[in-house]
């Protein structure tokens, strides 16, 4: 007989390849010559219910890995209702064959346990199904519980095996207790994928290693070595190892920060414990924990679905099929054995799997690597982070620079050698001069900087899932935010109903009519609410005492042609349809006439200017057809108060006052936009544009519609795509917020997309750039305060290392050209190195930001956070200490001091210079040399100047490196020229 299907739900999909299903008589296609026989020789019973073994008609399974499927003949089940085991499902992948039956049901139905004969004659006891009807009828799907594993050439072996879900307790309303919960999270482990081991110091070491920079510090420590300065070659090689330490230490501390952003964004997952709706971690889920899932979610684990609405998922994660697949509930009592992912009709949900459409509550089977995507957990941990746009120019930057240094460097050592014969003096002078050009900090500083400035980031609730974004978050020059739980509290309550007369707050007794409309909106509302409004319709009738009274049969999710969610009920006397949504969708509805079109609409006007969100009710006797063909009857009006939070005004004139710009984009009514827009601050001059006159508007139109525009109503998710696109086509940087299913396009097209962390969906958080972990607008403002100090300390950051290598490498290569002694050594550089390093790592990511940073207009998108300006700038500060330092070397060359004495007063010199622009470049205006944030600065120059003064005046280490003590009266002319050359910009700079 043909089947019917469940009115509202998808047809049933063609199956894939590795299903068969038996023409009339039960015989299958093609048999395998090899076809093991088995025959059922006896059934139980159950309940009131029998499975009737079709005699006569054998089972045929083929042998793996075959794909041929068998057949199972056709029988009655239960009162003589028509039942067909239509299909095997062989299951290669897991040495199983899964037997699924249709059937039309309206009564309680069992196949009990039964016996099988196999083809030598042995009897074996397989499975067992049971299960019950959906009520109303429909399409009824189910599997028995089969494991088949070949043990050679004898045929068949029927295994039961022991897993997790096999031995979950009966779903309890009121989920696991914590204890036991804790029990199985002990037994059975986190509910998480294998994580990627750390990285180890050797790791560390090796990799850093094979940079350039340690290559000719090894050159230089075997030349001194070589030559029998074993003293040289220590110092060189102590140098090469405390570098080496200091890029551990800093290479710990990014990670360190990167697993506490980890985290942080550890997925989420609602579940029932003790009772209560708790939301933990995703990896505390245990085995029988009882979660609600629903649409735009990434399911947290495997399980069944035990109740809910026009489930719809999206298994392609692990099918790689596009067309979602639709899910029935599990019977009760139902053993569970996982099939294959795949196929429509069956309770069984997979983790990483996306929920389309609906909602509803699960059951925990399976967590971990258990799980069907458990599998992929050592890949996906082995997956690295992309490089953001910057480190991947640095990086180049680098590569070229050191090829160009090694060039340099050999050139050096030929033409040294060859005028003046010393090849040993020329390889020092080479080495000295490839180290000094090598910018190796760029990477290093990046990476700390990204790290560091995402966990700040992540302290102020704003958590970075992409690093590029930290570079563009202090550059956003338009925030397009929703309103409800971002500038508005998102706390729900019904505050107005109307029922046609005059529009009144909510009673403490509630009159017929009242009382009618409230369980109308009741009965719209989602059984298991996550939707704000349908948690404030739950706790008014819950408050006014006002049960459900009936059982929910099926629902009608919201779409974008009927803005409306409807759910039919099966209630005392009959059936009926209740229908909640906007006004105008429920007046479609309803058929309403125009007197009582115009009355309802001037009340939705009335009640959206005081910044309330409206809703219309309405109900039906449950009639056959479409949804939205019965005849409703309206039954009246909520309007729901949502306050503003008490920090948008504030953070939203902190922004325009930076020169961000604050745009509303909100699905309410126009009248209620425009009210909460005057509440926030937000400029609302430019009027109103809803989303019917975005459609209406060409694109190449709507950038100039819409360019002073800041309150947007009526907004659907594809007019949001065409807002951002027509922002950025206009100049912008666009920041944009979103929690929803369909924001998943707006959000990834923003330059910045933020999706909210406690109400969005996974759908949004994984096309977001930023996740909102308090989902508040002042934190967004925040993010962007940090993000303007981040690109500030980094662009100052780079700066600097870009001025301090122009005097190092001068200094190395001058002298030589203008026939005088080298002034640098390799020990020297090290030396500089080591201050340089943590200067750029440690001083400039902890200083402030500037005073005035949020009173200046964002940097312009065409800018680059470092650029050709940058570079000039740091070139020309490098400049102007490089030659104050080498007339302190030529004069005191000039006037006969010994080559040591006048080394040392000019490397001196060199250190103040460098120790001086540091902090010129990194102190932001309006803050004391002497704040606490330069703690950093302080320390290293401290332990800078301690190792020039010992350099200097303790006679093993002078000897080393060496120097001999200047004059006091030589050191102090030369420190003042050195922090004069060095701090010449930054007292410009603070002056203007």
């Amino acid at each position: 007989m043909l089947l019917s299907r469940k009115r509202g739900a998808p047809r049933h999909r063609e199956e894939s390849s590795r299903f068969v299903r038996p023409r009339q008589g039960g015989r299958a296609g093609p048999r395998a010559a090899s076809d093991n026989i088995l025959t059922v020789v006896e059934a139980a019973h159950a309940k009131n219910a029998i499975a009737i073994p079709f005699p006569g008609e054998p089972i045929r399974l083929a042998p793996l890995p075959s794909q041929q499927a068998a057949s199972i003949g056709a029988g009655s089940i239960a009162k003589g209702e028509p039942a067909r085991f239509n299909r095997i499902a062989q299951r290669p992948r897991l040495n199983r064959y899964e037997f699924v039956m249709e059937r039309e049901a309206s009564t309680t139905a069992a196949i009990c346990a039964s016996r099988v004969e196999t083809h030598d004659g042995e009897k074996k006891t397989f499975g067992a199904l049971l299960s019950s009807s959906h009520a109303g009828g429909g399409l009824f799907t189910s599997s028995l519980l089969l494991s088949v594993s070949f043990g050679g050439p004898r045929g068949l072996d029927f295994r039961r095996t022991t897993r997790p879900e096999d031995s979950m307790p009966k779903p309890s309303p009121s989920g696991l207790t914590s204890d036991e919960a804790a029990r199985r999270l002990a037994e059975f482990g986190p509910n998480a994928p294998p994580e990627a081991p750390p990285v180890g110091v050797f790791t560390i070491v090796l990799r850093t290693l094979k940079e350039p920079m340690f290559f000719l510090l090894a050159a230089a420590a075997g030349l001194y070595l070589f030559l029998g300065d074993l003293g040289e070659g220590l110092f060189v090689t102590f140098g090469a190892v405390l570098t080496i330490s200091l890029v551990v230490i800093q290479e710990f501390r990014t990670d360190r920060a990167l697993r506490a952003l980890q985290k942080l964004a550890e997925p989420m997952a609602h579940v029932l414990r003790d009772g209560e709706e708790r939301r933990i971690p995703a990896r505390d889920l245990a085995p029988g924990d009882v979660i609600l899932v629903g649409e735009g979610q990434r399911l947290p684990a495997d399980g069944v679905l035990l109740s809910g609405d026009a489930l719809v998922v999206d298994e392609s994660v692990l099918t790689g099929e596009s067309a979602p697949v639709t899910k029935t509930l599990a019977g009760e009592g139902a053993d569970l054995a996982f099939p294959d992912p795949g196929g429509d009709y069956t309770p069984f949900l997979y983790a990483g799997c996306m929920i389309v459409r609906g909602s509803g509550v699960a059951q925990v089977g399976r967590t971990g690597v258990r799980t069907a995507v458990g599998g992929l957990g050592a890949s996906l941990a082995s997956i690295k982070g992309e490089q953001s746009p910057l480190q991947k120019r640095t990086g180049e930057l680098v590569a070229r620079l050191g090829l160009f240094a090694l060039v340099f460097c050999a050139l050096l050592i030929v033409v040294y050698g060859l005028i003046h014969g010393d090849w040993f003096e020329g390889a020092f002078a080479g080495i000295t001069l490839a180290i000094s050009l090598l910018p190796e900090e760029f990477p290093m500083v990046l990476a700390i900087f990204l790290a560091i400035g995402a966990y700040r980031l992540a302290r102020r609730n704003v958590l970075v899932r992409r690093s590029s974004v930290t570079e563009t978050l202090g550059s956003t020059s338009l925030l397009c935010v929703d309103k409800t739980g971002t500038l508005t509290q998102n706390r729900m309550a019904v505050a107005r109903l109307y029922v046609g007369g005059a529009v009144e707050p909510v009673p403490d007794a509630p009159d017929a009519e009242q009382h009618r409309l409230i369980l109308a909106a009741l009965r719209a509302s989602s059984p298991n609410p996550v939707d704000p409004m349908d948690r404030a319709v739950h706790a008014l009738a819950e408050r006014l005492e006002i049960p459900a009274a009936g059982t929910a049969i099926e629902s009608f999710p919201i779409t974008p042609e009927l803005l409306a969610f409807i759910q039919s009920w099966r209630v005392e006397g009959g059936a009926l349809k209740a229908a909640k949504g906007a006004p105008e969708a429920i007046f479609r509805l309803a058929s309403v006439s125009e007197d009582v079109h115009a009355r309802y609409a001037a009340t939705v006007e009335e009640l959206a200017r005081e910044g309330l969100r409206v809703l219309a009710v309405a109900e039906t006797e449950a009639t056959p057809g479409d949804c939205d063909g019965a005849p409703y009857r309206l039954l009246g009006l909520l309007a729901f108060e949502d306050p503003v939070r008490d920090d948008v005004p504030a953070a939203v004139a902190a922004a325009r006052r930076a020169g961000i710009g604050v745009a509303m984009i909100t699905g309410d009514y126009p009248a209620t936009a425009l009210a909460i827009a005057h509440a926030a601050g937000i400029d609302a001059s430019g009027g109103v544009v809803t989303g019917a006159e975005i459609a209406e508007t060409l694109p190449e139109g709507l950038g100039g519609k819409i360019r002073q525009t800041r309150v947007f109503a009526r907004v659907m998710p594809t007019s949001k795509l065409a807002i951002i696109e027509a922002f950025k086509a206009d100049g912008n940087i666009v920041a944009m917020t979103g929690d929803g299913v369909n924001d998943g396009p707006a959000l990834a097209a923003a330059h910045i997309g933020i999706a909210m962390g406690q109400r969005g969906s996974d759908v949004a958080r994984e096309a977001a750039h930023i996740v909102l972990l308090d989902d508040r607008f002042a934190s967004i403002v925040a993010g962007i305060e940090l993000g303007r100090r981040i690109s500030s300390n980094l662009r100052k950051a780079l700066t600097y290392i870009t001025a301090i290598h122009v005097p190092i490498a001068g200094l190395a290569l001058t002298p030589i050209l203008l026939g005088l002694p080298p002034m640098l050594l390799p020990a020297h550089v090290v030396l500089m190195e080591l201050i340089i390093d943590p200067t750029c790592s440690l001083a400039f990511e902890a200083e402030p930001g500037e005073k005035d940073a949020m009173l200046k207009p964002p940097r312009p998108q065409s800018e680059p956070l470092f650029g050709t300006r940058d570079l000039l700038l740091g070139a020309a500060q490098g400049f102007v200490v490089f030659l104050a330092v080498l007339s302190v070397y030529v004069l005191a060359s000039s006037v006969s001091l010994p080559e040591p004495q006048a080394r040392g007063l000019s490397f001196a010199t060199l250190i103040v210079a460098n120790l001086t622009l540091a902090l010129a470049d990194a102190l932001p205006k309006g803050v004391s040399p002497f704040a606490r944030e330069n703690a950093f600065f302080w320390a290293i120059a401290s332990v800078a100047l301690s190792v020039v003064a010992a350099g200097l005046y303790f006679p093993p280490l002078a000897a080393l490196l060496h120097f001999e003590p200047p004059a006091t009266e030589d050191l102090v002319v030369a420190s003042i020229l050195a922090m004069c050359a060095g701090g010449w910009y930054g007292l410009w700079s603070r002056l203007l």
